[in-house]
């Protein structure tokens, strides 16, 4: 064999191994439109790619002209797209590249200006203003492992290695371009199919975030706001260049898990009942039963004002009379104070003291008459359970219900085949209620056997639940209340001490604040103050 022909192969190999490698879509098309070029010592090349039934132009080379448009040259290509079928539906067989795809076949032309059957009026016109001859030509349709045409290259102008004269493509040439041409067309369909996957990744991810913010008016965009949050802590202990995290580095595909991981990071929400996910006061299950309370004060009322009116109406002693209206006023402010406490206690948003306790029971003495005239407490065991919640709107049942989704999260993760660059998203998405001391769910894991991203995670989801805006339950704190309450959360060994340095010391707080909160919210912060935090 020719030496010549053995370094075409040569070269052809080297070829096939840089396109299984690269990754990235401009460089891959082209190393296959130089490579091309290269084994046949073509001067330029076009290389289209097969796109609504259009041959779409994607890298176009001219050495002698030292012209080139597409690929990694940041120059567009302005030149509209070749047609395969015309409006009738009839192929377009006078373009020799449309020609190639629709017939599926290899054409070989010596000389284009004395060649018969197609029209190359485009590329006289283009020789004309450039100086140029387009003579040779070489035209490969490029098929894939399901053997369906995804592009054609063309190869232009064989360059004689002895002469430097423009020659006709050998047979040697077509065969080692039709064997590129192969090679790269199942490597443009494996990157395509890659990137399509990848994408179908990510919306479906994104969808599923969507649902479950959408599922809770109450929760809004809270799925889509820590990864904001996470992707801005990370990025800092990248850029740290001292301290604990100076030799920590995280690639671009550690931030990609990271975000993934992120948008998963609630995704067993979606099992947990709509009325407890929502329940914006103690007393909301389907509605919020404060109203029944409301309406068995007002029957109260009503009976003590009957009990009233027919003691005026029997007897006859003014001063007894007199008595029972005092006796019925005291009754009635005491009662609608009660009530008023009653509705303020339900929306949770102050912890419980004994005495407020106290005071509920005090209240749940008071009795009712039902339509059948039988007593009837004003507050039920159940309602008198939840008004006596200390902190927040759920009860202890409700709770694990609410932290039940931390167990299906991961449950639903590790089920899912994770590709390699994304096996840690189960990781990383499922331990953000964990704390550093091991006391934290649903696992109890310390903090050295927690990964920097999931540590991460836990303060980003805190710290958006304590700022969030659209939480009817409270109400949005400023950024001093809310790092001062994670720095307490800090000293308790429930955040990492570390990563929480990172976030103060690099104001991470601050440029999430101004994408996110309201001006309000921005208040000034003394970090000297902040408690766990050391400069």
């Amino acid at each position: 064999m020719p030496t010549n022909t053995l370094n075409q192969i040569e070269k052809l190999n080297t070829i096939g191994a840089s396109l299984s490698k690269e990754k990235d879509r401009s460089k891959l098309l082209e190393i296959i439109l130089v490579g091309a070029k290269e084994i046949t010592t073509a001067d330029a090349g076009t290389l289209y790619l097969v796109k609504d039934n259009c041959l779409k132009f994607e890298i176009i080379r001219t050495d002698s002209l030292n012209f080139a448009m597409g690929g990694t040259t940041g120059q567009a290509i302005t030149l509209p797209p070749i047609s395969l079928y015309d409006k009738q539906g009839s192929p377009n067989l006078q373009n020799i590249s449309a020609y190639a795809a629709v017939k599926d076949e290899i054409i070989s032309i010596p000389d284009a200006y004395n060649a018969q059957g197609f029209d190359f009026k485009g590329i006289k016109a283009y020789d004309k203003k450039n100086n140029y001859r387009s003579t040779s030509f070489l035209t490969i349709p490029m098929k894939n492992h399901e053997n369906r045409i995804i592009g054609v290259l063309q190869l232009i102008n064989c360059i004689d290695t002895q002469s430097g004269e423009v020659i006709p493509f050998s047979e040697a040439d077509q065969e080692l371009a039709s064997s590129l041409a192969s090679q790269a067309a199942v490597a443009i369909s494996n990157f395509t199919l890659v990137e399509d996957l990848r994408e179908l990744l990510e919306n479906f991810i994104e969808v599923i975030a969507a649902a479950i913010d959408d599922k809770s008016p109450y929760t809004g965009d809270h799925c889509r706001r820590v990864p904001d949050i996470a992707n801005l802590i990370a990025q800092a202990i990248n850029d740290t260049q001292s301290g604990k995290f100076k030799d920590t580095t995280f690639s671009e595909q550690d931030f990609y898990e990271l975000n993934i991981a992120a948008l998963l990071h609630d995704c067993g929400k979606i099992t947990t009942p709509v009325h407890v996910v929502d329940k914006a006061t103690k007393l909301e299950t389907i509605f919020d039963r404060i109203t029944i309370i409301d309406q068995r004060v007002e029957t109260l009322l009503k009976d003590v004002k009957i009990a009233l009116l027919e003691l005026k109406i029997d007897c006859t002693d003014q001063k007894t009379i007199d008595e029972a209206e005092t006796s019925y006023e005291t009754f009635k402010q005491q009662l609608l104070k009660d009530h008023d406490f009653l509705k303020k206690c339900n929306i949770g948003s102050e912890f419980m003291s004994d005495e407020h306790i106290s005071e509920i029971n005090r209240i749940a003495a008071y009795r009712w008459t039902d339509s059948m005239g039988e007593p009837q407490p004003l507050i039920t065991e159940n309602e008198l359970m939840n008004l006596c919640i200390r902190k927040g709107t759920l009860n202890d049942d409700e709770r694990k219900i609410v932290n039940h989704h931390i167990v299906m999260t991961q449950n639903m993760l590790e089920a899912l085949p994770f590709p390699n660059h994304l096996k840690n998203v189960p990781e990383i998405a499922a331990n953000h209620h964990e704390r550093m001391d091991g006391k934290g769910y649903p696992n109890g894991i310390k903090a050295g056997e927690l990964s920097i991203q999931a540590r991460l995670m836990c303060i980003a989801d805190v710290f958006e639940a304590l700022t969030a805006t659209d939480r009817p339950y409270k109400k949005p704190m400023s950024l001093s209340t809310t790092l001062n309450i994670l720095g307490k959360m800090t000293l308790e060994s429930h955040l990492d001490p570390d990563i929480f340095n990172v976030f103060v010391k690099e104001k991470i707080y601050l440029k999430y604040a101004r994408l996110h909160l309201n001006a309000e919210q921005i208040d000034n912060v003394e970090i000297s103050q902040i408690p766990g935090y050391t400069a």
